[in-house]
């Protein structure tokens, strides 16, 4: 492991550089560590209940596309049937991947998920690569695109039936953007209460695209579904990209397990929050299919780019204005909850000395990881305004699917590595066998149907390499470029009002 990018005789509280606080505001103790004032430690807690933790899971899952295009698995399976089928195996499966994380969550009781995970079976070069790929590319385009989602829907009521300018669009999503980090930087208990109402709400809106579908199809109303198996229209060699498309919808059950420090009673928390949360996403994903095909044929939802609204407009009326309200809130959820899970992720790998030391301290009075909350906001903000952000995304898919393969196989490793390791909560092996050969089956599938790109994003991922070695592996910086990195996080601790947590 490498030296700490700042050594810790060069820590100091914030009231040794910066203006004298309040008496009703943190100060330091003779130990030098700071504490508020009611003797409560500075660091984040266990603050994430069960029901907290399922919103943050249910809230990152359910993003904008079962609302708006929900076509891609219906395209590639050629059959309502066949696209049922398929929404049904995805959720199997991805309850197969969330259970083996839920293993690794109870058995390595560390924040940061799939970092932390790959540190502590690999090792820390291949767990850089990971960190590496997440910083400078995965992340800041992942919530570049939810948050073009959320700024395209929120203000579409407002222009509605003209188009949205380019520019309003992306100054509502900077705004967007900037409200969710800063929400995030300012109370951890506000932010998870918020992603609790917009969890609620978000499937609110799925329960009235449900209700009305399925009350028609009581009625009777089953004409679509004749021939919902027809093997004329059935292609079978655009089964496995169904299948992608639909992993790629469930993708975000691994969240929860970013931040398992926090977690109250994480032995229970943990696996109840992941089986009972993706019970409801798989049962919202195909009650929300069966209730569109009810009243809309395959043609029609394939000829759409918004199946929520059309439904809305033959059942409704003017309701259907109320649903770019409904997608902007779940946008606004899925941005909360992945700053609110990825931040725990850097924070660890600062803890671990891959990131500088000042991204694991903690605000003195809010108790929130506001450096580590704020480290996607500038490559998030440059990519959202002069970034190819889809292009990037395909480049980097593949490597999504890589890494949380790897993580998988790594807890069949040490079933057979380490034994005797305490494990609170224990899955059949079936279960991370099955999940790790449809990991790298989609990881094989990337590579045959776009070899350029996902070559391309390859490519990125192998620039860690040279990056591992520079930035960790030679530890012997020459003393000017040390005092400077010295400097640089004594300066930010200043200005951040940030310390190391108290263990």
């Amino acid at each position: 492991m490498t030296k700490r990018c700042a050594s810790s005789q060069n820590h100091r509280s914030v009231t040794d550089y910066g203006p004298k606080m309040s008496q009703n505001e943190s100060q330091s103790n003779p130990d030098g560590k700071v504490q508020d004032e009611d003797k409560k430690k500075v660091g984040l807690g266990k603050k994430v209940s069960l029901l907290r933790g399922m919103s943050i899971i249910i809230g990152t899952i359910i993003g904008a596309g079962i609302f708006i295009s929900p076509k891609g698995i219906l395209m590639h399976s050629g059959s309502i049937g066949m696209s049922l089928i398929v929404w049904i195996g995805c959720g199997v499966v991805s309850l197969f991947g969330a259970l083996s994380y839920a293993e690794l969550g109870t058995c390595i009781k560390k924040s940061g998920g799939h970092y932390t995970y790959i540190m502590e079976i690999f090792g820390p070069q291949m767990a850089f690569l990971r960190l590496w790929v997440d910083l400078i590319a995965i992340r800041p385009a992942g919530m570049a695109v939810i948050s073009l989602a959320f700024g395209q829907y929120i203000l579409e009521p407002l222009f509605m039936p003209c188009p949205i300018p380019p520019v309003a669009v992306k100054l509502a999503t900077a705004i967007g953007l900037t409200t969710v980090m800063s929400l995030n930087s300012t109370s951890v208990t506000w932010s998870a209460r918020i992603q609790i109402f917009l969890t609620i709400s978000k499937l609110l809106a799925i329960a009235i695209i449900i209700v009305p579908g399925l009350y028609q199809l009581f009625r009777g109303n089953t004409r679509n579904f004749d021939n919902a198996f027809e093997f004329s229209n059935m292609k079978l060699q655009g089964m496995p990209l169904a299948f992608y498309s639909g992993m790629y919808a469930y993708a975000g059950w691994f969240y929860l397990n970013f931040v398992t420090e926090e977690l109250e009673k994480p032995e229970r928390t943990l696996p109840l929050a992941i089986c009972l949360s993706m019970l409801i996403v798989t049962c919202c994903y195909v009650l929300t299919n069966v209730a569109y095909y009810t009243v809309m044929s395959a043609e029609e939802i394939l000829t759409t780019d918004a199946v929520a609204v059309v439904f809305a407009e033959k059942l409704m009326g003017k309701f259907s204005m109320a649903v770019p309200v409904f997608v902007a809130l779940s946008c606004f959820g899925s941005m909360n909850g992945c700053i609110f899970a990825l931040s725990r992720m850097f924070l660890v790998a600062s803890r671990e000395g891959q990131l500088p030391e000042v991204l694991s301290m903690i605000h003195v009075r809010r108790n929130t990881p506001l450096p580590a909350v704020f480290i996607l906001y500038p490559m998030t903000m440059f990519q959202l305004f002069v970034g190819d952000i889809y292009s990037l995304l395909n480049f980097m898919s593949f490597l999504r699917w890589l890494f949380i393969g790897v993580v998988v196989l790594g807890l069949i490793y040490l079933r057979y590595k380490k034994p005797n390791l305490p494990r609170p909560f224990k899955v059949p092996l079936f279960i991370p066998v099955v999940f790790c050969l449809a990991s790298f089956f989609m990881v094989f599938l990337s590579l045959y149907s776009d070899p350029v790109n996902t070559g391309i994003g390859f490519a990125i991922s192998l620039t860690g390499i040279p990056a591992y070695f520079i930035f960790i592996y030679f530890n012997d910086r020459p003393k000017w470029l040390q005092r400077s990195l010295d400097s640089f996080n004594r300066t930010l601790q200043v200005i951040l009002e940030v310390v190391p947590a108290e263990q």
